[in-house]
């Protein structure tokens, strides 16, 4: 394979920077699903550029370009785009959760976020960067402040929010993600216990989907990339 015929028939994966195209790697899947490199093209000016360029990407395929967040594996079976989602794991930092979602997950095409979950440094963030404070409302409050720029880019850049409530803690901050997500209009999954059904309504009804269980979290997501159900 080579120049024209590649691009006509091959799959070819477009990086751009400034909204111009400097290159990418050209290749194919074989009928046993591994995917083979059939050639490699850089634009003169962007050799040496190539590796550090981190803008958005394009997945071409044979007939159709696809935008994507990231270059992928290509795509599917189908001839479709394959799908990646970015996923803000927002909510308690009591437990493992996020651990157990991220394992389950291995080898789907999602990228997790988080905010801090060390809790110290969390509540105190905002005074150890900017300096003490006497009165703990001013304390919390620059904890607070420090902490919601990661926040609110997490959940802006997220294609799918997941809000965790634990079970011990009355988490006022989540209830906040949640509803800065869904005004966002993001895909937003609910993640607590029974007992907090009636006290989270309107939270879940804000909700495409409400979870006990961060295994069907990742469930959700595999469905939601692949059409497998579980079982």
């Amino acid at each position: 394979m080579g120049g024209a015929e590649d691009i006509e028939t091959a799959n070819v994966w477009v990086a751009l920077t400034a909204a111009r195209v400097i290159g990418g790697p050209i290749g194919h899947e074989d009928e046993t699903g591994d995917w083979h490199l059939a050639n490699v093209a850089v634009e003169p000016a962007a050799q040496g550029l190539y590796r550090q360029t981190t803008g958005q990407r394009l997945i071409s395929t044979p007939g159709r370009v696809c935008p994507g967040k990231d270059v992928g594996p290509g795509p599917n079976r189908s001839g479709r785009c394959r799908m990646t989602l970015n996923v803000y794991l927002s909510g308690e930092i009591h437990t493992d959760w996020r651990d157990r979602i991220v394992a389950e997950a291995e080898g789907l095409d999602v990228a997790f976020d988080s905010p801090v979950t060390d809790h110290a440094a969390s509540d105190d963030c905002g005074v150890a960067i900017l300096g003490g404070e006497e009165n703990r409302y001013w304390h919390d409050r620059k904890g607070a402040m420090v902490n919601a720029i990661r926040t609110r880019n997490g959940i802006a850049d997220a294609d799918v929010v997941v809000v965790r409530f634990g079970e011990k803690y009355k988490q006022w901050n989540a209830a906040f993600d949640a509803g800065y997500a869904a005004a966002l209009g993001k895909s937003l999954i609910v993640l607590h216990g029974p007992d907090h059904a009636h006290a989270l309504k309107e939270v879940d009804a804000a909700a495409l989907a409400v979870a006990e269980e961060p295994g069907q979290v990742v469930d959700i997501l595999r469905y939601v990339l692949t059409g497998s159900l579980p079982g």
